[in-house]
């Protein structure tokens, strides 16, 4: 079994037996695991973090599906190409995390995944200044769950145009937030 697939299972046993799960009650009752996209090892994304032009002290307020707002700060932005097509993100940083955050909406948002869009956590760069940007593990925040959840609406500037094919799809049964 792939690191993926335990991490998948695992978070499977998580959403369906741990009392801190987001489902609601009716939800866990009939839940048989999440639904992802296959493992493609082509979104996987080994790129520089450039920080050159990018403004690191401005506060960026991500609105909330509750309506409440989180303040990140930008880290650096990242350059990739899916399927010939350009694309970029901004990994943003936020106060005591130490995972950059990278929350995005992209052609599948609100078809073949949730609405609102995903949400990946990203490892710092290293010494080469270099970050992995593993789409495969990328996830439904838990809004997508449950209502009661706060979870940041993905700024414009991460909604991309090419389709990202990895990670976690729609759930059914997801809650719908008007995004944009």
């Amino acid at each position: 079994m792939s690191e993926l697939q335990e991490f998948r299972r695992a978070k499977d046993d998580f959403f369906r037996d741990d009392p801190r799960s987001p489902l609601m009650p009716e939800q866990r009752q009939a839940f048989e695991g999440l639904v992802y996209f296959p493992e493609d090892p082509r979104l996987v994304i080994d790129a520089p973090l450039e920080t050159q032009g990018v403004d690191r002290d401005e506060r960026i307020v991500m609105p909330t599906t509750t309506g409440d707002a989180q303040v990140y700060r930008r880290a650096g932005v990242v350059r990739f190409e899916v399927d010939g097509e350009p694309a970029q993100l901004t990994l943003y940083a936020s106060e005591g995390m130490h995972d950059l955050f990278v929350p995005f909406r992209d052609a599948t948002s609100g078809k073949e995944t949730y609405g609102a869009g995903r949400y990946l956590e990203v490892e710092p760069p290293g010494p080469e200044g270099h970050v992995i940007v593993d789409f495969n593990y990328a996830y439904n925040p838990y809004c997508a769950y449950n209502p009661n959840w706060s979870c940041p609406i993905p700024p414009g500037e991460n909604w991309l145009a090419v389709p990202i094919r990895a990670g976690e799809r729609s759930f059914p049964g997801a809650y719908r937030v008007h995004v944009g």
